[in-house]
């Protein structure tokens, strides 16, 4: 039984409630995690640990290139431990493990080592002007930033959400889904093992309500990163709109493939059954409706059923 703890400042702590989330294996469906969970004050907690890491201490005086470095070094730790973080990641969300461990942790690991070549990159420019005027853009981090992610791709969202941020130099709160929360917790350890300042990554499994409400609405997150429903999504909108907060949506789609008379059936086939099929059909931009054309349709049909079969 894995037993874990909140991650803020630092440190793993318990939640404030002393309640904990199940972790449940799909497969066979025995619960292999007992997870604190995280209440409105463990949020507010954790926020104003990474606002403190934003304004004060190592972080803000840390050079891009020096944060570059970390995120390469949270890259090659993750690396070492791929197999182990792809065994843990197939049984808590119940993917195969030729998925977890040939995609999805080559992919994270490819995001950090890509946002780390990023940090020293992120520049402004000098815009030409008439007159005795100096015209220019400066990019600087937005602050805290809150991060709400789906039980899709656990780990993969995780590092499309955080290694961006860390990049332009942002602290974080990042929310796993409930459902899911154990890889996130083994990149906490991965950042403690790299020696990312205490406040800087703070990861607070919780439920959307209270946690997830508590993060999007809080005064103290300058920007919210979420990924999933466009429900939801509207809400989120809806609470950063009360304190002109940055907000970005990743939502739900309803991706069409369309299928001409003179496509390539031996492509176009296993192309839409990829589409749909990939993940379990569990992707925001799964090929969920088919268009084809009336002279093949027939055909069409008979190749994507046996397929499907």
């Amino acid at each position: 039984m894995i037993e874990g703890k909140l991650f803020i400042n630092g440190e793993f702590v318990d939640s404030a409630g002393e309640t904990t989330l199940e972790s449940i294996n799909p497969a066979n469906s025995e619960v292999i995690a007992k997870v604190a969970e995280a209440r409105e004050a463990d949020i507010d907690k954790a926020v104003q640990a990474a606002r403190r890491a934003f304004e004060e201490g190592s972080w803000p005086k840390m050079s891009a290139t020096d944060r570059g470095r970390l995120l390469r070094r949270i890259a090659d730790l993750i690396q070492e431990g791929r197999g182990e973080l792809a065994r843990l990641e197939t049984m808590d969300v119940g993917k195969p493990i030729r998925d977890s461990s040939r995609v999805d942790l080559p992919l994270v690991v490819d995001c950090f080592e890509y946002f780390a070549g990023m940090a020293d990159k992120v520049m402004g420019e000098t815009i030409p002007v008439p007159g005795k005027f100096l015209n220019f853009t400066l990019r600087e981090p937005v602050g805290v930033v809150g991060q709400i992610i789906p039980w899709n791709y656990p780990l993969l969202m995780a590092a499309w959400k955080m290694a961006p941020a860390l990049a332009a130099g942002c602290t974080v709160v990042l929310k796993p889904a409930e459902q899911t929360p154990i890889t996130a917790l083994e990149l906490a350890k991965i950042c403690q093992e790299a020696e990312v300042p205490p406040g800087v990554v703070n990861i607070c499994p919780g439920f959307g309500e209270p946690a997830g409400a508590a993060l999007a609405s809080h005064p103290d997150v300058d920007k919210v990163a979420f990924t999933g429903s466009t429900a939801v999504g509207k809400l989120i909108m809806e609470m950063g709109a009360k304190n002109v907060k940055r907000v970005s949506l990743e939502l739900g789609g309803k991706s069409p493939n369309i299928v001409l008379d003179d496509a390539d059936l031996e492509e176009a086939v296993p192309g839409a059954l990829f589409a749909i099929f990939l993940n379990s059909g569990q992707v925001c931009a799964a090929g969920s409706r088919l268009f084809v054309h009336e002279k093949i349709y027939d055909t069409f049909m008979e190749r994507f059923l046996e397929g499907a079969k």
